[in-house]
């Protein structure tokens, strides 16, 4: 069964101000994973402390493409061993590498060089989306450019379900056609303000939370992983109320 987690983004504004007592906010509301957007400079002997102490797991690492070559590769995933982490997130693309077949033709080779890196070492390295995955490029698709052109075993995927909504695509049907690769949910709902589309927390949106969570059971997502980026409350508010939806929805 897939575990609940929150992206650390979720509640940037605390974690900036108090990084390891965040994450102990966050077990007590909950959650069985945190996943991580920065370490803002924390040991990760210390890290490690406060999450044995507080019961949670790490959902993985979003690690911004540059800390994902060369020699900060290496540091990368010396940080993680040591916090337990074994799930590497790119959580997104330099310009140079989006907006173009050709240029995320280019992404997909680096993705499946750091991908076969991770898996040497042990790691599961996956890829995050946005919405500019699923701009038209004439007839094709940057989202299925990438992971056409990787390995499966080497480039997983962590399926931001809102995002893939806001591209105009339904993400229930790239779960089933990724089946095999999707290793994460993030888990956001969206509503509409203004005519604007803006994430909210889950049940207070128009996405089928429930039926999301369904398919991702069926077919063996491991984490289920709770992101919201627009507030109307605060953000740990926020954060306590998805998890228990989030609960009520799985039951």
């Amino acid at each position: 069964m897939a575990k609940i987690g929150l992206q650390l983004y979720s509640v940037r504004d605390k974690t900036s101000e108090d990084f390891l007592g965040t994450i102990r906010n966050v077990a007590e509301m909950g959650y069985e994973g945190v996943q991580f957007a920065g370490f803002f400079g924390t040991p990760a002997s210390e890290l490690k402390s406060v999450m044995d102490q507080s019961g949670i797991a790490s959902a993985g690492s979003h690690m911004g493409y540059e800390k994902l070559l060369g020699d900060q590769l290496e540091e990368t995933l010396v940080y993680n061993r040591e916090i337990d982490n074994d799930l590497i997130i790119c959580p997104s693309l330099p310009e140079e590498l989006k907006g173009s077949v050709d240029a995320f033709k280019k992404a997909a080779e680096s993705l499946n060089e750091i991908g076969k890196k991770c898996h040497n070492q042990g790691f599961t390295f996956g890829y995050h989306n946005h919405n500019f995955e699923f701009e038209d490029l004439g007839g094709v698709r940057g989202f299925d450019i990438l992971f056409e052109n990787t390995d499966p075993e080497l480039v997983k995927m962590e399926l931001d379900c809102y995002w893939v909504t806001h591209g105009g695509y339904d993400p229930r049907q790239i779960i089933e056609n990724y089946h095999n690769r999707c290793v994460s949910l993030h888990i956001k709902d969206m509503k509409r303000v203004n005519g604007e589309k803006t994430s909210t927390e889950v049940g207070n949106g128009e996405l089928d939370i429930k039926e999301l969570l369904q398919i991702g059971e069926q077919n063996e997502v491991k984490w289920f992983t709770v992101e919201q980026e627009d507030y109307e409350r605060d953000s740990l508010e926020s954060a306590q109320i998805n998890v228990q939806n989030m609960k009520k929805l799985i039951r």
